[in-house]
């Protein structure tokens, strides 16, 4: 009784103080203009708090929510022009997603082979997007999802950090710092009232469904649609959108506890080379982007960075020079082409790439 006490009280203390030092991150970050400072200040905290011991854990609902936030705020940059532009493009948008599937599954392929990492896993761990569907369909197939998650997220972080980095010194790119400058805005409720629906029931429905992905999806294509066709104005306070982040960091953040990062310390340097090479060509595939069709650079490299599509909105949304409907176009489109390929795609090298099991 005393132990279900202490821990209670434990837990109440790491949530005080995820909260408040995530808080205190974000403004940090957020004065010193720093892109996305409301994602990377509490993912960095709830990095943190997992290294220290605290056992944290975000419901699953509230992650599934904090998508569907993000997936409405996507939708609201679908125009006719961005759907007019992937009609005269979708022939380059689905060769370079299809180019990255490849380049992925090669260095997944080679981490099997001539690395230490176990069966399948590499194969799942590299597929570029949709982190949370491949984590749980590596299970699913036998792989080790363990591995599997902390090479996806781990990857996840990477981009974050570059891209934020990028966006923060790219000459055209405005910053971040104002976006808090009307935490509560005036309403029309009625709209507000559809955005709420639209945003949490699209990607309560989707979880339901167990669409891949569809938390962000699901409310995306919605919300276009609505929006697109002005049959209403979704909003989204500035306060809205600061908790959906944080809920974003804090479930990234929290995975990379040291147990999870002590198991997967022997494997750690060719999972952060295959990182650091994977998201070098996606970034010669940006440069590549630019000069077919007439897109700046810093959207072309966050269409094509292999990081969560969630992630990528939240970085895109605070650079207002950037096309955030063909960034998301192109994520979208790689998310489903991942998973619609990845468990063929682990089948056919696992049984013709003579990919190593564990013990042998």
């Amino acid at each position: 009784m005393e132990r279900s006490k202490h821990n209670g009280s434990g837990a109440v203390v790491g949530w005080v103080s995820l909260l408040v030092l995530s808080a205190a991150a974000a403004a940090i970050l957020e004065y010193a203009a720093v892109p996305a400072a409301l994602l990377i200040g509490p993912m960095a905290v709830g990095i943190g708090v997992a290294l220290c011991g605290a056992e944290l854990r975000l419901p699953f609902p509230a992650f599934v929510l904090a998508q569907g936030v993000i997936g409405t705020l996507i939708a609201m940059s679908i125009t006719p022009d961005v759907l007019d532009s992937f009609t005269h493009h979708w022939l380059l948008f689905l060769a370079i997603v299809l180019v990255t599937i490849v380049a992925s599954s090669a260095i997944g392929w080679l981490l099997s082979r001539y690395g230490s990492l176990p069966g399948t896993t590499a194969v799942w761990g590299s597929s570029p997007g949709a982190a949370s569907a491949m984590v749980v369909m590596a299970e699913a197939f036998g792989a080790d999802f363990r591995l599997v998650a902390f090479m996806q997220y781990f990857r996840v972080l990477c981009v974050v950090v570059a891209a934020s980095a990028i966006a923060s010194f790219w000459l055209d790119a405005p910053q971040t710092g104002g976006q808090s400058a009307h935490w509560f805005p005036p309403l029309l409720w009625p709209d507000f009232a559809v955005t709420l629906a639209v945003a949490f029931g699209g990607a309560l429905l989707a979880s339901r469904l167990r669409i891949p992905a569809g938390g962000i999806l699901l409310p995306m294509l919605v919300g276009s649609v609505l929006h697109g066709g002005s049959f209403v104005e979704l909003q989204l306070p500035p306060w809205l959108l600061a908790v959906a982040y944080a809920v974003l960091g804090w479930t990234i953040g929290l995975r990379f506890t040291a147990k999870v990062i002590g198991y997967a310390a022997r494997a750690l340097p060719e999972i952060m080379l295959s990182n650091v090479i994977l998201i070098a060509f996606c970034a010669g595939l940006s440069v590549a982007l630019t000069a077919v069709i007439d897109v700046d650079p810093l959207t072309a490299y966050l269409a094509t960075s292999p990081g969560g599509i969630d992630t990528v909105a939240i970085i895109a949304a605070g650079s207002n020079s950037v096309n955030l409907g063909v960034i998301m176009t192109i994520q979208a489109v790689r998310v489903f082409l991942v998973v619609l390929l990845g468990p063929p795609i682990a089948r056919m090298l696992a049984r013709h790439g003579k990919v190593h099991r564990p013990g042998e």
